[in-house]
């Protein structure tokens, strides 16, 4: 077979075993086969050893690097993509591969399924996306740099997800129940939320951080948030704790629970400050990070995606 060679150059692909067993590890090699592309795969054994393939990756002269996992693979590569505060590679190229879900490929419409993005891995289509830096406040008080591409969430929605358990177990009954264990457990209070121009205090229950539009699953919690923008959306949750489940079906629907009197949307093109007088928690793309305060920052078109 005749070996296609990438605009990109070779590709680097890194799997998360939390994606599947070596069945996928066998679909991916298949797929790549099929579509002729110069490639390598490593598996990593954890978060921080897919960090550490993707940086090393682009340090031995990739350019062109693919995530196979959930939003969760696609944040720990993104983190071994900068260092010092920058991107390792200028331009490097970013491919998703979705195992075991991927609310990314939600807001650019790549195909879900393994062979479907594989094939998106051909050719020379890239769109210019945004990531969020992220200085959230670590176990011990400490700051916490960490970089996100698609949603992140404060205070309930964040206690929701990590209520639903850890990655690659989050079924629809377990986000159920981690649902009404944050519900129970959440209450409202008063959040001081710093944009680029005004700092406003508000109370509420709830922070969204809107890079992607889907998350938790395929919800499109941040629905008019476009990946390229250079702007983040804030989504402030402020009417009675009982809107959690109320605005359910809206959001399930088609993400139309916006507009609503019940939330305050804020926007920045460089950062968004949240604190509160008790710690909240912090999740990003399905991840937890730590608590507040917790500053999230742009930094635009830095990544491009192989679309």
């Amino acid at each position: 077979m005749s070996v296609a060679i990438s605009p990109f150059g070779p590709l680097a692909v890194l799997l998360d075993p939390r994606a599947g067993d070596d069945a996928v590890a066998s679909e991916v090699a298949r797929a790549l086969d099929a579509g002729g592309l110069d490639y390598r795969i490593q598996v990593a054994a954890t978060s921080a050893e897919l960090t550490r393939l993707s940086g090393a990756a682009l340090d031995e002269g990739y350019r062109f690097v693919a995530a196979v996992g959930d939003d969760g693979t696609v944040q720990d590569v993104v983190n071994g993509m900068f260092r010092d505060g920058r991107p390792i590679v200028p331009e490097a190229v970013l491919g998703v591969v979705a195992a075991g879900g991927c609310d990314l490929s939600l807001s650019f419409g790549l195909p879900r399924d393994v062979a479907g993005a594989v094939g998106h891995l051909v050719g020379e289509n890239t769109y210019p996306f945004d990531v969020m830096k992220i200085a959230v406040t670590g176990p011990g008080g400490e700051r916490v740099i960490r970089y996100a591409h698609n949603v992140a969430e404060v205070g309930f929605h964040a206690a929701a997800t990590i209520a639903a358990g850890t990655r690659g177990h989050r079924t629809n009954l377990r986000r159920f129940i981690g649902f009404w264990r944050a519900y129970v457990r959440t209450s409202a209070q008063t959040m001081t939320i710093g944009t680029d121009t005004k700092t406003i205090d508000l109370r509420g229950w709830s922070v969204v951080i809107g890079n992607g539009q889907f998350a938790d699953g395929g919800i499109r919690l941040s629905p008019r948030s476009f990946p390229g923008d250079g702007v983040l959306d804030a989504l402030v949750f402020t009417g009675p704790k009982s809107d959690a489940y109320r605005m359910l079906p809206r959001i399930f629907r088609h993400g139309d629970h916006l507009p609503d009197p019940n939330i305050k949307e804020l926007r920045a093109k460089l950062k968004i400050d949240v604190t509160a007088p008790r710690a909240l928690p912090v999740v990003a793309d399905g991840q937890p990070l730590g608590t507040t305060p917790v500053t999230f920052q742009v930094v635009p078109q830095q990544i491009l995606l192989k679309v």
